[in-house]
């Protein structure tokens, strides 16, 4: 093929999750600014999440699992799986506090992230007694996939509350 003197550049897997967790978050921080302090105790039934606890979640599994791919720290796997997940993400606290958060967790991970070399992203963390083995590089990409399945869930429990959330296209 050729570029007829235009140099051809690709993303590295790194520079990827670090702009898609980027604009994951920019849509995350719209869904959760809709997010009134009456809000956090409700849930749609009653196993559920409420909103507040849903909140803690994304933050705390963030961190969680950040710490298992980047340092090989399992701590957040071993409580969760055979505790549940209440066991980790503890009762919520006033919704400034968890928003700030998910902020410090958030900029926490795109800082280790970045410094965590390109080239080790395709070793393996294994915990054994867990069952667990994957690389780190598809251990951090998961951690975009659940903030938005989760933001998602937050959009559905906003909209039966009576909160229309902004879409995520612009109509004109």
């Amino acid at each position: 093929m050729k570029m007829s003197g235009a140099i051809l550049s690709f993303m590295n897997l790194q520079s990827f999750f670090l702009k898609q967790k980027e604009a994951i978050r920019a849509r995350t921080r719209q869904v959760v600014g809709m997010i009134q302090p009456e809000h956090m105790g409700w849930r749609p039934e009653k196993d559920a999440l409420t909103i507040g606890e849903m909140v803690r979640h994304l933050w705390v599994s963030e961190e969680g699992v950040r710490r298992a791919a980047l340092e090989g720290n399992f701590a957040y796997y071993e409580k969760r799986v055979p505790e549940g997940l209440r066991a980790v993400v503890g009762a919520p606290h006033p919704l400034e506090e968890e928003l700030a958060s998910l902020e410090r967790v958030h900029r926490e991970t795109l800082a280790a992230v970045s410094a965590f070399p390109i080239e080790r992203w395709d070793e393996e963390r294994v915990h054994e007694k867990l069952g667990f083995r994957r690389k780190i590089g598809i251990i951090l990409m998961g951690i975009n996939e659940h903030e938005v399945h989760h933001r998602a869930q937050l959009m559905t429990y906003l909209r039966i509350l009576g909160t229309p959330v902004p879409e995520a296209v612009q109509r004109r």
